[in-house]
């Protein structure tokens, strides 16, 4: 079995390593707010939804990245003006209909086997740079809207009434919000799979927020744990010769468990 440093000498593992940075930056990040304010279900959704869009963009000829963004911001938007607070029912919603579009594509119009595979779960093999560019973008995306709107998102979060008359532009904030999610989970999409986006952006989240009590802590945290399950999986994947997705769920969720069963604590 090669050891981690052999891996790290082969150059699509090193890539591989590069992305996963990249994505727990941003799951450090926004998976802070996905737990704060209950958006696990919407994130893991924003994933699943392209799912149709990236089946017709692959068979058409389409940058598969391009149309998974645009179908991801246009599902945001969607979710946003069906209901400005709970996203819950409306996310079930056109989350079904979207499997529900890919699966008749993939198997009935375009019969994509293969790529159907990775689309849902994740390549290691397949990682190329614009997928690197697309990570790093939404990395920083990410932190500057933090920085910029963290506080107007604890506070729809928290205390909306409250927000709203101190002035504050949480329907704004929240939309923009849900962008960045949605289009983190497409940028997520090449490494680990449309159907475990949340493998990196809510399991090292919840159960970093039952190691600590501030917002700050609790993105440190989740950084943290999102680049230990990623690198984990990684090894993983490539010793098992399986996807990436499926090793690094695993991982974030017997961690998730484990923080569960020595704190005692809910990780929602």
């Amino acid at each position: 079995m090669p050891s981690p440093l052999d891996l790290a000498d082969l150059p699509f593992l090193r890539e591989a390593l590069l992305e996963l940075v990249l994505l727990a930056v941003t799951g450090g990040v926004l998976g802070a707010w996905i737990v704060l304010r209950r958006l696990a279900f919407f994130s893991h959704a924003a994933g699943s939804a392209t799912f149709p869009g990236l089946v017709a963009a692959d068979a058409s000829g389409v940058t598969p990245m391009i149309a998974g963004i645009a179908i991801a911001l246009g599902y945001a938007g969607a979710v946003q003006r069906t209901t400005s607070r709970d996203h819950g029912e409306a996310t079930a919603l056109l989350l079904v209909a979207a499997l529900a579009a890919g699966v008749i594509l993939a198997s009935d119009v375009f019969e994509s086997g293969a790529v159907v595979d990775r689309l849902l779960f994740g390549t290691l093999l397949g990682l190329d740079t614009s997928d690197v560019v697309l990570s790093a973008a939404v990395a920083v995306l990410a932190t500057a809207g933090a920085l910029a709107l963290g506080r107007t998102w604890s506070a729809a979060g928290f205390d909306p009434d409250g927000a709203r008359a101190l002035g504050l532009s949480t329907g704004r904030a929240d939309l923009l919000l849900l962008a960045l999610v949605a289009v983190a989970a497409v940028a997520a999409i090449p490494a680990v799979g449309a159907l475990l986006v949340t493998a990196i952006y809510v399991l090292p989240a919840a159960a970093a927020r039952m190691l600590t009590g501030s917002v700050r802590g609790l993105v440190g945290c989740a950084l943290g744990l999102a680049l230990a399950e990623g690198v984990i999986g990684l090894y993983l994947a490539y010793w098992l010769d399986v996807p990436v997705g499926p090793p690094v769920a695993v991982v974030g969720a017997l961690v998730c468990l484990a923080v569960a069963g020595a704190t005692g604590r809910r990780a929602v």
